[in-house]
């Protein structure tokens, strides 16, 4: 049988981060190498501390490793320029945070419009593909609402739409279900395995909730920084 050769999104090579509290130099991570490919739904596990929230920034490209090498889509992103860097990041990454990170003042289809309008998209063609993805997400009666007249995971939702209307091929969740109660959450990792189902997304979520990282295909469990172990998922949830 011939077997297609799976494309490498994302490709961590011995990475380092290292801070400097004062004299102090403290690790948050040592030595990770990772491959990601597309297609792939990855879960990052651990507890407080072990290095997950440095992984996501260096996965997302919010930060520069302090040693090794960080590829996206075969690019070191160390070698970009801070806007070139911005620009690639806008258009490959899609961010949904725990927080959802709504702009109060705006609507929820203002907020979704808003990447689009960092990416310097035509007006109209941007507000067309913003209307398509707050129907996708089920919210077309709420465009016209603030983030304050919305329930949690309807300002969820539209983080999600907001993650999706420049159409990224990665999408990066930290702790997407954390603010919600288990049956909204349960609705958004719904949400998240169809857009990796049906949408060929790569999906990279950052949890501490075992529960979660049953939606993932892989799972990166990370202590002290480094790998503990990375393993396949027995699809427990179907």
């Amino acid at each position: 049988m011939n077997k297609q050769k799976k494309e490498v999104i994302l490709n961590l090579k011995d990475v380092w981060k290292i801070y400097q509290m004062g004299e102090i130099e403290v690790p948050a991570l040592q030595g990770v190498s990772v491959e990601i490919n597309k297609g792939d739904f990855v879960a990052i596990i651990g507890a407080s501390g072990s290095g997950k929230s440095t992984m996501m920034n260096l996965i997302g490209c919010l930060d520069i490793p302090t040693k090794g090498s960080v590829f996206l889509k075969s690019k070191d992103i160390s070698t970009l320029s801070e806007s070139d860097l911005a620009s690639f990041r806008g258009e490959s990454i899609g961010f949904i945070f725990q927080q959802y990170n709504l702009i109060p003042s705006m609507t929820a289809f203002e907020n979704v419009m808003l990447p689009l309008e960092f990416l310097e998209h035509d007006e109209q063609t941007a507000a067309k593909r913003a209307r398509e993805i707050l129907d996708i997400v089920g919210l077309t009666t709420k465009a016209h609402h603030r983030p304050t007249q919305l329930s949690g995971g309807q300002q969820q939702r539209v983080s999600i739409a907001r993650c999706l209307v420049a159409n990224p091929e990665i999408i990066l969740a930290d702790e997407p279900t954390g603010a919600l109660d288990s049956v909204t959450g349960k609705d958004i990792l719904e949400m998240l395995k169809k857009l990796w189902k049906k949408e060929g997304k790569t999906i990279i979520m950052v949890t501490h909730d075992l529960n979660l990282a049953k939606y993932a295909h892989t799972v990166i469990e990370l202590h002290d920084g480094k790998i503990l172990k990375t393993y396949q998922t027995k699809k427990v949830v179907s």
